[in-house]
């Protein structure tokens, strides 16, 4: 069964076609990363634009290098939410036509369901499992009960991990991405240098808080500069890094050890990130847990994810109708249910 995944929720436009869900037979990216970081960060009016001057000539292509054609497709699977209400809508009205126009199923698909999904085209894992999702806007904790069934253990309660690295990134005056930038620098600093204070989240022993720590970094850089003092900036963002990652995986090994789960699966873009990679494998390695991780190049926006877990949605009987719309935010747990 061959599936077409189309992802827009952000700054890429992106078409894929995969096979029983976990075979990639072609993933195209068109990117306007460049142009944003003019602005040091994602503008949402410049990211719609550029998807819909994209997205046609991604989706052929795609097709093109799967050695397909409309007719071999089963099913069109596109990212419907969360993510920039403008560049999610391109995405689902161009599946929507698409659909129509060659009398093919549309599956809707969640996008952190997809990042999720990242991990079956990288390897043979299978739910159920615990899997921690970090990006630029979501950081979770789920329990993966079977590929459409899960429940949220923990949630960023403010800013997500992702947001958290790439704001402290541009405080410190690095390159966007920040979170890249602060992964790329990391290595010549000294984590230990500086000290963060440790988010104490109330209500929820799993959930996460990274406000804190943005402003705390925010606040050491100003601080130093009023002072006239200089800053070593791979030691500070050394730093930083290992307090985001610290806050990550101690609640993900102890939700793992109060749960008895053994198989982790890291998704989203900060799964890319060496700290939090190292040390995941260094926490399952003493606990013998299994641990999965996603091959770097499906751990950004892409649509092999979305096409992958639109495979396991079209299986679940998850298949939207022309009234299908686009929303900026949507929980992990639930449907998507046609009138």
């Amino acid at each position: 069964m061959k599936i077409l995944g189309i992802e827009s929720s952000c700054d890429e436009t992106a078409c894929a076609v995969v096979e029983d869900g976990r075979k990639v037979l072609s993933n195209v990216v068109a990117t306007s990363l460049e142009e944003h970081k003019l602005y040091g960060g994602v503008v949402p009016e410049i990211a719609s634009r550029r998807h819909a001057e994209s997205i046609s000539g991604v989706v052929r292509e795609a097709l093109e290098q799967a050695n397909c054609t409309m007719t071999d497709i089963d099913a069109i699977a596109v990212t419907y939410a969360p993510g920039l209400i403008g560049a999610l809508l391109v995405g689902v009205n161009f599946a929507k036509g698409l659909a129509l126009a060659t009398d093919t199923p549309l599956v809707p698909v969640h996008h952190i369901r997809g990042h999720i999904a990242s991990n079956y085209i990288s390897s043979d894992v299978k739910p159920p499992f615990l899997c921690l999702i970090v990006s630029g806007g979501h950081s979770h904790i789920v329990a993966v009960k079977d590929y459409t069934d899960f429940e949220i253990i923990g949630r960023t309660r403010d800013d997500a991990a992702g947001e958290a690295l790439d704001k402290a990134g541009r405080t410190m005056g690095l390159e966007y991405p920040g979170g890249v930038s602060i992964d790329k620098i990391s290595p010549n600093g000294n984590e230990n240098a500086y000290k963060f204070p440790k988010p104490k989240v109330t209500g929820s022993p799993y959930d996460f808080s990274f406000s804190g720590l943005k402003t705390a970094v925010i606040n050491a850089v100003h601080n130093a500069e009023q002072k006239g003092e200089k800053i070593n900036i791979p030691d500070l963002a050394a730093s930083f890094q290992k307090s985001v990652v610290d806050c990550l995986t101690d609640n993900l090994e102890k939700v793992a050890k109060e749960r008895g789960l053994d198989k982790i699966v890291i998704a989203g873009g900060v799964s890319a990130n060496s700290k939090l990679r190292s040390q995941t494998q260094k926490i399952c390695k003493n606990h013998g847990w299994k641990l999965y991780l996603p091959e770097l190049k499906y751990c950004g926006d892409n649509a092999a994810m979305i096409a992958s877990q639109g495979y396991y949605e079209f299986l679940k009987g998850e298949i939207a109708g022309e009234n299908l719309n686009a929303y900026a935010t949507m929980p992990i747990d639930k449907s998507y249910k046609t009138d």
